[in-house]
């Protein structure tokens, strides 16, 4: 991870003394790193020493963190990772040209490969994202929402990355297609994990641990799993109170959403719904070969579930 952090600082230099400034500030702010890590533990499941991981471990950084970047500006967000936004301090034009450059620079990075499959991988993944957030867009308000659907956005938006970087490990590591599906499903499976957890902590942790604002994708109208619930689960004046919400917007009535939410059981099922994904990507790692990487794997994919933050 040293190698991977002093590869995104050498590859954060422009000419243009403003990109630099707003890259590092939202890099420096830290960030769990799971996209590299997964990619490098990957590798190291599969033997693979390939030079070309550390870079393609800080492309998939670059990639996460131009997503946060247009994400805070489309979202409205002042607070991420414990202190204000990058569009917060230097405003959303800044922050969307710069994401657009770290978008632009992973693609240089990646073509350093010369492996056109990594780049497919990455083209495709890229895609995919933007396809999420579009779609997460388009249910912004909508009550309606379903399981099935609120999946398939956090699949495209967030899980997508978490596959990618995996798969890429399989792909280096020249790994028979097995290997690379079971690489991918273990992904996708903790990405997906991974943002439902976040959905719950959204009305079940606190501001100092999580570092941004409670009831953030109230405000935006987002459907997330709880809610989803909490509108099949709870008495008919509950399920009310959190459908008006979701549609006008509003977090006035946070307080008592979080209280419906977590008094209904809505919690305790999406908390199961994570686990069921976790087991999933347990399920397929287990096909890697044994060793201590594997081994941090399957750890990483247990310790999801009990994340304050």
């Amino acid at each position: 991870m040293r190698q991977v952090d002093a590869a995104i600082a050498r590859r954060l230099a422009s000419g243009v003394p403003l990109v630099g400034e707003v890259a590092r500030y939202i890099i420096s702010a830290g960030g769990k790193r799971l996209r590299p890590m997964l990619l490098l533990l990957t590798c190291g499941a599969l033997g693979c020493q390939s030079a070309h991981r550390f870079n393609l471990a800080a492309v998939v950084e670059f990639i996460h963190t131009a997503t946060l970047l247009h994400d805070d500006v489309v979202d409205e967000s002042t607070l991420r990772r414990g202190r204000s936004t990058a569009n917060e301090v230097f405003g959303n034009p800044a922050s969307v040209l710069v994401g657009d450059f770290l978008y632009s620079r992973a693609f240089q990075m990646m073509v350093e490969t010369d492996n056109m499959r990594v780049m497919q991988i990455l083209a495709d993944a890229t895609n995919v994202i933007a396809e999420g957030e579009v779609l997460q867009l388009m249910n912004m308000h909508d009550a309606s929402l379903d399981e099935a659907g609120y999946l398939r956005v956090i699949r495209s938006k967030t899980a997508k990355l978490f596959e990618a970087s995996s798969r890429l490990a399989a792909v280096l590591a020249g790994a028979a297609p097995a290997i690379e599906q079971a690489c991918a499903e273990y992904g996708q499976s903790l990405g997906t994990a991974f943002q439902v957890i976040d959905d719950v902590l959204d009305y079940d942790g606190s501001v100092d641990e999580m570092g941004k604002n409670l009831g953030d994708d109230l405000r935006e109208g987002k459907a997330t799993l709880p809610l989803i619930l909490a509108m099949q689960t709870a008495a008919p004046d509950g399920a009310a109170t959190v459908r008006r919400a979701i549609e006008t917007g509003s977090a006035d009535e946070l307080p008592a959403i979080i209280e419906i939410v977590r008094g209904c059981g809505a919690l305790e099922g999406t908390r199961a719904a994570a686990a069921a994904q976790a087991q999933r990507a347990i399920d397929a790692a287990r096909m890697l070969p044994k060793n201590e990487y594997t081994d941090s794997l399957l750890e990483l994919a247990t310790q999801l579930l009990q994340r304050r933050s």
